[in-house]
């Protein structure tokens, strides 16, 4: 199906998007948002719908810019976040792609781990029970398909270290020092 024809089943609507940390893919389904990919390229983007419509079993939509129906209220809450106006993204989330314990230690940090803040692995594993299961958050953090949104890049090393980052280390710096964590580049 071309995706710029309106699908007559159930609906992934996606659309690219730029940001401060570059192009990003947003797709979401009536359920509400359920996917954001770092570093849209137009390969990686090809990939990333075609494994949506495979997993969700949508047809996959790309409608105009401005006239995104199901993606209005993310990209509008994405643009005031970068412009540092939003603190809190208030957005219903389609969960279809996490599951288990990583689905558990998502939502627990996007429960108790508020804008400017961060958590250690550790700290986020015995929060959900799980004392010990430093390495599996890791993991979760890893698998977390809605990234920015339930904010991973807020997951840090016990000691003190950054920590790995699915967007890579640098956009991770970014994100931590929009937020006030870090200092902000010189240059």
């Amino acid at each position: 199906m071309d995706s710029t024809e309106r699908p007559r089943g159930p609906r992934l609507e996606w659309t690219v998007v730029p940001s401060d940390i570059g192009p990003l893919l947003l797709a979401a389904t009536p359920e509400g948002l359920v996917r954001v990919e770092f570093h849209a390229t137009p390969d990686r983007v090809d990939r990333m719908i075609g494994s949506l419509v495979s997993r969700l079993g949508a047809d996959a939509w790309r409608p105009p810019p401005g006239e995104e129906v199901l993606l209005a209220a993310p990209i509008r809450q994405l643009t005031s976040y970068f412009a540092g106006s939003l603190k809190r993204f208030d957005l219903p989330l389609d969960w279809r792609l996490s599951s288990g314990f990583n689905r558990q230690v998502l939502l627990e940090l996007d429960r108790s781990v508020p804008y400017g803040a961060v958590v250690g692995y550790g700290e986020l594993a015995a929060r959900v029970g799980q004392p010990g299961a430093a390495q599996a958050v890791g993991n979760a953090m890893g698998s977390n398909p809605l990234p920015l949104v339930v904010a991973c890049h807020r997951v840090v090393e016990n000691d003190g270290g950054i920590g790995g980052f699915g967007g890579g280390v640098e956009t991770k710096r970014q994100l931590l020092a929009l937020e006030g964590v870090l200092p902000q580049p010189l240059f």
